[in-house]
């Protein structure tokens, strides 16, 4: 069953939706893969957020910055989805909407992408291609990988 998408400004998330987006990017990057960082960068007031919601609270959540940000082309990260709705296909499902919404919102079809390594071939799927070798971003395994 598909979900509905919601994407927000920084300003039109509010500080109960910030904070449970937080809370659920702690709870699968740092707390699920042991990875200790500054999750909290200075993008999020510069992106876009979009997420799927079930009973209010986000499931499954991904940002996009805008062309300039961090790379040349608009690029997303952030892409998680809760440990209790994984295996349902949400995550290519929020992949698509991020892709949508980056090319509606920046009127382009190219995207550049810092992925973990071991997801290469899902984002493969999408049209990504390597560039590069890999290297590690606060201890895990990544690649940059072009669209478009």
């Amino acid at each position: 069953m598909p979900m509905e998408w919601k994407h927000f400004t920084f300003e039109e998330l509010g500080s109960d939706l910030l904070y449970e987006i937080l809370r659920l990017r702690q709870e699968v990057f740092i707390l699920e893969q042991k990875c200790f960082y500054l999750d909290a960068d200075g993008l999020d007031k510069e992106a876009l957020h979009l997420c799927t919601f079930d009973a209010g609270r986000p499931i499954a959540y991904g940002r996009i910055l805008g062309p300039g940000r961090v790379y040349p082309q608009p690029s997303f990260g952030r892409v998680l989805v809760a440990r209790d709705y994984r295996g349902r296909g949400l995550g290519k499902e929020l992949t698509h909407a991020l892709i949508r919404l980056s090319e509606s919102e920046f009127h382009r079809k190219d995207l550049c992408i810092s992925a973990q390594a071991y997801l290469k071939s899902f984002y493969e799927g999408f049209g990504f291609r390597p560039e590069g070798e890999e290297y590690l971003d606060a201890g895990i395994p990544h690649i940059k990988m072009i669209r478009g």
